[in-house]
Parts: C-alpha cells; structure tokens; sequence
C-alpha cells in the first residue's frame, strides 16, 4: 500500500503496483480481506494533527490571500492518503467494477466494525462522482441482447422473480421494455433496470402482466406505460441514487417512440405495509377497525379470535376465500390510504421504500388495487395489495418539490378521502 503512495517509478508504476494489489487482495481468504480493509482504513487515514494545526493557522489568517491559501491546505489535509489509492483503481481494466464490489463488502462490514466506516463513506464518496447520471447511458435491452446479459436480468431482479427462460422472453416481447442504465467502465454490467408494460389503461393486477399465456398485444395501440418492477444490480452503489433519472429517461424515450402512450404509472408493491399493520396492532395507540369493520370479521366465525385482523391474515389460504376477503377488502384498503398518505416516519418521509422512492421521484398515489400481487411475496409484504402511481409528466417537478419540501403526499381525492376515514 505504501509503496503504491510513494510515487516512485511515476503514475504508470503506481498503477501497475496498485493492479497488484488489488489481484493479492482477491487472493485472500475472508479474514485476511478483512484485515486487508482495516489497515487501509487506520494507516491510511487524515492525519488529525495535521488538520488540527491547519484549523488553527485557517483561524488566524488575517487577510484574503492568506485565507485562500489555509483553505486549499485545509481542504488537502481532510483527504485521507487512501483516497489516493482507490482513484489508482480505478484506472484499472476492471477497477471500477472492483472497488463496487468492495464496497458493497464494506456496507455489510461496517455494521460490525466502526473502523471501516469511514473507508466506507470514502468509497461511497468516489462512487457517487463516478456514477454521475451524466456518465451513464441508457440501453434497451431485448430478447437479442447477449446471454450473459440476460443471464444477469435473471439474477438481478428483485420485485417479481423470472422464473426461466420463458418467463424472460415474455418480459422482453414487443409489448414490453426493459431499459438500464449503464456506466462506460462497466459496459457489461446493468446497474439498475426497469421493466415496462405496454397496454391499455391503467393495470390493477401484476400476474396479468406476467401470464406467459396472455396474447401478446399492439405497443401502438397501448395508451399505458405500466413500470412494474425496478431492480438495483450493483449493491456497492446502495445510497448513490439514479433510479428516478432512469423513470423519466424511460418515459420521454417512450414518449418518442409510441406517441399514443397518455398513462405512464407503476404498479408497485408496498412492502412495508404488513409490518406497519403488525406494529400499530400490538401498539397502544387503539384498535385499527371501525366498529362496523370488527362487527363484519366476527360474523365470519370462529376461525377469526376476537375479531382480530392479524389472526385473519395469519390464516393460510385467507385470499382465497370469498368470506374472508369480504371482509378484509373494506379495512385493508383504508389502513393502507392511511399507511401511505398519513404515516410518517420520524425524518418526515412516508413509511413506505418504494412510495418515498416514487414520491420523491415526482409521482402521485393515485390507485390502490385488491389482491393485486396474491404470491407468497406479496401476501406476506403487502396483504396482496398493489398501488399504481402515477407519473404526470407536468406535475412531476411540483410534486417533487411539495414532497421533498413540505411532506406532502400528492394522490388521488378519492384516496384522500379514504385515509381520513377513521
């Protein structure tokens, strides 16, 4: 590491010390990469003297001139020497693939060891400028796109698993797109992917989207751009957002391409919601039923103690049978307009990843779909409800602002209503 700083030989030599590195590195067994990262970390950190005497002398400049120059001083001295080094990687054939890959090895490392987050925040730092949306280049990936690529689809998704080949082919068909974003220096590698529906009207139900015997429909004739699944790939990159770039590229390319399309909207799981409905029935603060709702669960019978909601959606099967969500439709959907546009968390975003993700982005909560995902996934996450936000590409800066800003929930009137219904 050390001789990898000293600057003997010049930038070649440096770089080709650091490409050594890098390979002993991955030569390592868990511990000894561990220790690897630590060393880097507490060797290779500011000198804190340093910064202090710079603090001092930046404190005591009298003049203009002087300030400056204590300035650009200061700021040299709070750039750790392992900087250096990780800009050296980067020049490397695979650097940057490989300094991803350590940082999403640091995310995990760091909850255990306070040494290496700082190393941590370094990387996510270099990361962040590298990953600049101005860097990236948007690609449409089809059913030609090389093997290893939609191998990687395969691997990647996170909302709605593709469960073989087939199930690919049919996610890529001329009624759907699937775009990512790309960095020049990871050519081979999506970094995140959003897959598009091409239909009409505004989809309520996912398992529509994904029968693999459904016909395959016009994408001229569509008047919809449904966004139902959107996958990170690269772990390292959790933090450094270009998720909502993506959304709006996805939506003016489409625009362009199919000027029929009026709907751009997702449907999207909420995948906080069970947990928040767990949380508020074991809390203090009341019952979630109105006396109505609690009348209709303990009329179904026995199988329901107390007329409990959580026992209900404990029982196996509950979406299945009409009885049951008879009566769950009615307080699922109201708890979940509340949960969504009422609840806060303590820093004054809502409750919910993927709504903050899609609020933040522009979007309105404009449709609440039942029993919309009814996999073991979606039972489990969200009762099996589903959301549609919606995109209005001229509202999409104002909501943005009223949601970054404020802590307003852009959604639909009628859901409005719904969660101020008790």
């Amino acid at each position: 590491m050390r001789s990898c700083l000293d600057g003997r030989g010049g930038g070649v030599t440096a770089r080709a010390r650091a490409a050594d590195l890098g390979r002993t590195y991955l030569l390592l067994d868990r511990a000894g990469q561990e220790r690897f990262l630590q060393l880097l970390s507490l060797e290779f950190d500011i000198d804190h003297d340093e910064v202090r005497r710079r603090c001092e002398r930046l404190v005591g400049a009298a003049e203009p001139a002087e300030r400056s120059v204590e300035e650009r001083a200061l700021r040299d001295a709070l750039e750790p020497p392992r900087i250096t080094l990780l800009r050296q990687f980067n020049a490397l054939p695979e650097g940057v693939k490989f300094l991803v890959d350590r940082r999403a090895e640091l995310i995990d490392l760091g909850r255990r060891d306070p040494l290496l987050r700082g190393l941590d925040e370094d990387l996510k730092r270099l990361l962040a400028n590298w990953f600049d949306i101005g860097f990236l280049e948007l690609k449409r990936i089809t059913w030609e796109s090389p093997a290893s690529l939609l191998e990687k689809l395969m691997a990647y998704e996170a909302v709605h698993e593709i469960r073989g080949w087939t199930d690919l082919k049919n996610r890529l068909d001329a009624d759907r797109r699937c775009f990512a974003f790309f960095h020049p220096r990871m050519p081979d590698e999506p970094l995140i992917f959003v897959e598009v529906a091409l239909v009409s009207g505004m989809a309520s139900d996912v398992h529509a989207l994904l029968d693999e015997t459904a016909p395959i429909g016009d994408p001229h004739a569509a008047d919809a751009a449904i966004f139902y699944s959107i996958s990170n790939c690269q772990r390292g990159l959790a933090g450094i957002s270009f998720g909502d770039f993506l959304i709006k590229r996805v939506a003016d390319a489409l625009a362009v391409e199919l000027p029929r399309l009026k709907i751009f909207a997702t449907l999207s799981p909420l995948p906080g919601f069970r947990t928040w409905l767990e949380r508020q029935d074991q809390s203090a603060a009341g019952d979630l039923l109105l006396p109505a709702e609690r009348a209709a669960i303990e009329a179904v019978g026995d199988e329901v103690p107390q007329g409990s909601l959580l026992s209900l959606l404990q029982l196996d099967g509950w979406h299945k049978d009409e009885r049951l969500t008879g009566v769950l439709r009615g307080p699922l959907l109201r708890l979940c307009a509340r949960y969504l546009i009422r609840e806060r968390a303590p820093s004054g975003r809502t409750l919910d990843p993927v709504a903050h993700f899609h609020l933040s982005n522009g979007a309105r909560v404009e449709r609440l779909n039942w029993l919309g995902d009814v996999s073991a996934k979606g039972i489990q996450q969200s009762a099996g409800v589903m959301v549609n936000y919606l995109y209005r590409l001229g509202e999409i800066e104002a909501n943005h602002e009223a949601y970054r800003g404020e802590g307003r929930v852009a959604a639909a009137s009628a859901l409005r209503n719904l969660a101020r219904a008790g």
